[in-house]
């Protein structure tokens, strides 16, 4: 019946009129909570040696994002760029010492950062059981001294202490690994949630029109 189908038309366009101004809302809440989780500052990078294994295996996906000079914590896993090592390629590797810190080795094996042992549940220890070459250093301001979590197959700071105590300065950090990047998906679902909305309320509104255009037989 034409005035049924004028109704029907009616109240899917009143659906439209709510759905996509709604999911419009939704996008732009989306869009906003995806600026500010700092998704559009992070480098996305996949593991390609084995230098961090047993934390990250070849093949991994990270999300690296930056930051500044005093926000560098130890333990971070960074993203670090060596002039004249590694053939100029960037690395991971995690932050033992900071500017200041004086980091010891006797064993090769077991580390202290100022007189305290660390504890490092995150390394891989060699499984013939050898250790490496003891050091003390004491780590330059604005440097930084990194190990591998792998460390019986980590190219760090341990093998470049003639220079500079084997520290890596502030500025070749290019970034940290994010600790979650589940926090990202949460703006993601709901801008994936706001365009749904907004496409269904697109379609009942043609589908409104479509039937409050269609020809139909007249209540007398």
């Amino acid at each position: 019946m034409f005035v049924q189908s004028q109704r029907a038309g009616r109240g899917m366009k009143v659906a439209a009129w709510v759905l996509v101004p709604l999911g419009l809302v939704v996008l732009l809440g989306a869009a906003g909570g995806f600026v500010g989780t700092g998704g559009l500052d992070r480098e996305h990078i996949t593991v390609a040696g084995d230098a961090m294994r047993p934390t990250y295996h070849p093949g991994d996906r990270l999300a690296i994002e930056q930051i500044d000079e005093g926000e560098i914590r130890r333990g971070d896993i960074l993203l670090v760029t060596v002039p004249g090592r590694y053939r100029g390629a960037p690395v991971l590797q995690r932050v033992i010492g900071l500017g200041g810190d004086h980091v010891e080795s006797r064993d090769g094996m077991r580390v202290t950062v100022n007189g305290k042992r660390i504890d490092e549940p995150y390394v891989m220890r060699d499984p013939l059981g050898s250790t490496g070459s003891p050091y003390d250093v004491t780590v330059p301001e604005g440097r930084l001294f990194l190990l591998g979590d792998n460390r019986p197959n980590a190219n760090d700071s341990r093998y470049f202490l003639d220079e500079q105590s084997g520290s890596v300065a502030v500025s070749g950090v290019r970034g940290r690994v994010q600790e979650k990047p589940a926090a990202t998906m949460a703006p993601l679902l709901l801008g994936a949630f706001g365009a749904m909305l907004t496409l269904v309320g697109v379609g009942l509104g043609i589908g409104g029109f479509v039937a409050g255009q269609r020809p139909g037989a007249r209540i007398r």
